[in-house]
């Protein structure tokens, strides 16, 4: 890019901070307008609240902000091809983005989309394109390099259902073909894909793996989304709970994911999290237990109550064995007042005496509110921002510092 279209970038910034969200709300329904093979892409639910456009506004605004350097948004961008590969995005597939993002931009900003701004961001958009085409080759090398491993979508068999709590399932997947499954990181997760009727479209959906790497299996555990006011009744995890059942075979996408345990740190790692967020954690507990770590763990967890707490006992277990970790537990009402380590309300890490913990690593998932709070807290405490950890379930629209 010339300075003069870095300019012309740059000054478009005041007009994506205030109409980014009505800009990319634009894009998405002219693109999938012209292109509706691309509904089978993108999450329907997520289309509807608005979390994808504004995902995609702060994207394209942080971007815009930092066109001279784009390398320090080196890890939004590792984040975006994570994602991007979990859906089996591929190359072709910019031309066709690209072509609807301009066009939107042309089309929102009217007479004040001159040839020179359009020249800028076309380039700008190319440069980003070829950034992000580049981190994804390297992501479904990696992939099918892997013992076991593949690229796109495998077919997978139901084996096990089992209920963890009145609304978690879990689900224990194995490849149709009797091979092997690609070892992961713990943190990841993976991408299912089925059809729903009702939309007449694929739908992909990430879920956390809820185990530790074994070669054999991946087990997901689903939070069946009954939906409110907000936001309507998860399409996907309703068919998972009442329609999929053992012997049920699912399209999976390999492993992705950036929110991952640094597995060869000894220091001591706190794991913080609200409700089905707790499922990345039980795979990075299986995998320091199984692989004999036996690095200081604070495990601190919260839910609305005990009907609802899932792997309850499992983490019980697992604490017992691991014996160098100590489990927090909060309920929005608590029945039994007596029990040691349980606490009434909302996840507050002031309450539990062994939260900050010195060259420790915090590990921080659910929804973005919660993150926050919790990321505010620790940092008001004097944690560095470095050892703060965050995975914020659906398009990552936290913005923290």
């Amino acid at each position: 890019m010339t300075t003069e279209q870095k300019e012309f970038v740059r000054a478009t910034v005041p007009v994506l901070k205030e109409h980014g969200v009505a800009l990319t709300t634009y894009f998405y329904n002219r693109m999938l307008t012209h292109n509706p093979e691309l509904k089978n892409v993108f999450n329907s639910a997520n289309q509807r609240t608005g979390a994808q456009p504004t995902a995609l506004a702060m994207s394209v605004l942080a971007y815009a902000e930092h066109i001279d350097n784009p390398g320090v948004l080196t890890q939004a961008v590792g984040r975006i091809a994570h994602k991007h590969v979990s859906l089996d995005i591929r190359p072709e597939q910019y031309a066709i983005v690209g072509k609807h993002l301009l066009a939107s931009i042309r089309e929102v900003l009217g007479e004040a989309a001159g040839p020179e701004l359009m020249d800028a961001w076309t380039a700008a958009y190319n440069q980003l394109a070829q950034i992000l085409i580049g981190a994804e080759a390297n992501l479904y090398q990696g992939s099918v390099d892997k013992e076991g491993g593949w690229s796109s979508w495998r077919p997978f068999v139901v084996r096990q259902k089992v209920r963890e709590s009145a609304e978690i399932t879990s689900f224990y997947l194995y490849p149709t073909d009797g091979g092997k499954v690609a070892d992961f990181l713990p943190g990841q997760y993976i991408t299912v894909r089925l059809f729903v009727p009702e939309l007449n479209v694929l739908q992909p959906r990430q879920y956390s793996l809820s185990c530790a790497p074994n070669g054999n299996y991946y087990r997901i555990s689903v939070k069946r989304e009954s939906g409110d006011q907000q936001r309507p009744a998860g399409y996907v995890s309703n068919m998972l709970h009442h329609q999929v059942q053992e012997g049920a075979i699912l399209e999976v996408a390999p492993p992705a994911g950036d929110f991952t345990l640094d597995m060869d740190k000894t220091s001591p790692a706190v794991f913080i999290s609200g409700g089905v967020g707790l499922t990345p954690f039980m795979s990075m507990l299986e995998y320091l237990i199984q692989a004999g770590k036996d690095r200081p763990i604070t495990w601190i967890h919260g839910c609305r109550g005990y009907e609802v707490h899932a792997f309850k006992d499992t983490v019980s277990e697992l604490s017992d064995r691991h014996g160098v970790m100590s489990v927090h537990t909060f309920y929005d009402q608590l029945e039994d007042q007596t029990q040691d380590n349980y606490y009434e309300g909302y996840v507050d890490l002031s309450k539990v005496k062994d939260a900050i913990v010195p060259q420790a690593d915090y590990y921080i998932c659910g929804p973005g509110i919660f993150i926050k709070k919790h990321f505010d807290y620790l940092r008001s405490e004097g944690v560095d921002a470095s050892a703060i950890h965050f995975e914020e379930f659906g398009p990552a629209i936290l913005v923290v510092a």
